[in-house]
Protein backbone atom coordinates (compact mmCIF):
# COMPACT_ATOMS: atom_id res chain seq x y z
CA UNK A 1 0.00 0.00 0.00
CA UNK A 2 2.88 2.33 0.81
CA UNK A 3 4.43 1.76 -2.63
CA UNK A 4 1.12 2.52 -4.33
CA UNK A 5 0.85 5.79 -2.41
CA UNK A 6 4.39 6.79 -3.45
CA UNK A 7 3.64 5.84 -7.07
CA UNK A 8 0.54 8.06 -7.08
CA UNK A 9 2.55 10.93 -5.58
CA UNK A 10 5.28 10.48 -8.21
CA UNK A 11 2.77 10.43 -11.06
CA UNK A 12 1.09 13.58 -9.71
CA UNK A 13 4.47 15.29 -9.42
CA UNK A 14 5.44 14.39 -12.98
CA UNK A 15 2.10 15.63 -14.32
CA UNK A 16 2.33 18.92 -12.40
CA UNK A 17 5.95 19.40 -13.44
CA UNK A 18 5.00 18.81 -17.06
CA UNK A 19 2.13 21.29 -16.71
CA UNK A 20 4.51 23.88 -15.27
CA UNK A 21 7.05 23.38 -18.05
CA UNK A 22 4.39 23.46 -20.75
CA UNK A 23 2.93 26.72 -19.38
CA UNK A 24 6.20 28.58 -18.87
CA UNK A 25 5.11 31.51 -21.01
CA UNK A 26 5.07 34.84 -19.17
CA UNK A 27 1.70 36.18 -18.13
CA UNK A 28 0.86 39.72 -17.12
CA UNK A 29 -1.49 40.38 -14.22
CA UNK A 30 -2.96 43.87 -14.01
CA UNK A 31 -3.80 44.94 -10.45
CA UNK A 32 -5.31 48.16 -9.18
CA UNK A 33 -3.49 51.51 -9.47
CA UNK A 34 -1.68 50.45 -12.69
CA UNK A 35 0.43 47.83 -10.92
CA UNK A 36 1.37 44.94 -13.21
CA UNK A 37 3.12 41.68 -12.45
CA UNK A 38 4.96 39.68 -15.14
CA UNK A 39 5.61 36.04 -14.19
CA UNK A 40 5.25 32.52 -15.61
CA UNK A 41 1.74 31.07 -15.42
CA UNK A 42 2.87 28.17 -13.21
CA UNK A 43 4.34 30.58 -10.65
CA UNK A 44 1.18 32.68 -10.57
CA UNK A 45 -0.96 29.57 -10.09
CA UNK A 46 1.33 28.35 -7.30
CA UNK A 47 1.25 31.71 -5.50
CA UNK A 48 -2.53 31.94 -5.60
CA UNK A 49 -2.98 28.29 -4.59
CA UNK A 50 -0.67 28.71 -1.58
CA UNK A 51 -2.32 31.99 -0.56
CA UNK A 52 -5.75 30.34 -0.77
CA UNK A 53 -4.56 27.45 1.41
CA UNK A 54 -3.15 29.89 3.99
CA UNK A 55 -6.39 31.89 4.05
CA UNK A 56 -8.36 28.66 4.52
CA UNK A 57 -6.13 27.59 7.42
CA UNK A 58 -6.47 30.98 9.07
CA UNK A 59 -10.25 30.84 8.67
CA UNK A 60 -10.44 27.49 10.48
CA UNK A 61 -7.96 28.45 13.21
CA UNK A 62 -10.66 29.79 15.55
CA UNK A 63 -12.61 26.54 15.44
CA UNK A 64 -9.46 24.48 16.05
CA UNK A 65 -8.59 26.54 19.13
CA UNK A 66 -12.15 26.23 20.46
CA UNK A 67 -12.14 22.45 19.98
CA UNK A 68 -8.75 22.10 21.70
CA UNK A 69 -10.03 24.06 24.71
CA UNK A 70 -13.09 21.83 24.86
CA UNK A 71 -10.86 18.75 24.68
CA UNK A 72 -8.74 20.00 27.59
CA UNK A 73 -11.88 20.66 29.66
CA UNK A 74 -13.25 17.19 28.90
CA UNK A 75 -9.95 15.53 29.82
CA UNK A 76 -9.89 17.49 33.09
CA UNK A 77 -13.47 16.37 33.79
CA UNK A 78 -12.50 12.78 33.04
CA UNK A 79 -9.69 12.90 35.64
CA UNK A 80 -12.11 13.77 38.46
CA UNK A 81 -12.61 10.95 40.97
CA UNK A 82 -15.81 8.96 40.64
CA UNK A 83 -16.80 9.73 44.27
CA UNK A 84 -17.04 13.45 43.58
CA UNK A 85 -19.67 12.86 40.93
CA UNK A 86 -23.00 12.42 42.71
CA UNK A 87 -25.66 10.63 40.75
CA UNK A 88 -29.00 9.39 41.91
CA UNK A 89 -29.62 5.67 41.52
CA UNK A 90 -31.89 4.84 38.63
CA UNK A 91 -35.51 4.40 39.62
CA UNK A 92 -37.53 1.68 37.99
CA UNK A 93 -41.27 2.07 38.11
CA UNK A 94 -43.03 -1.23 38.61
CA UNK A 95 -45.97 -1.65 36.32
CA UNK A 96 -48.31 -4.61 36.64
CA UNK A 97 -48.82 -6.74 33.55
CA UNK A 98 -51.49 -5.36 31.25
CA UNK A 99 -53.13 -8.70 30.62
CA UNK A 100 -53.92 -9.24 34.32
CA UNK A 101 -57.40 -8.59 35.67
Amino acid sequence: MRYLFWAVKFIAFVMLFGFAMHNANPVTLNFFFNYTWHAPLALILLVFFVSGAVIGLLASLGQVIRLRRELVALRKEKRQPINSIVTAPPTVAFEPPRDAL
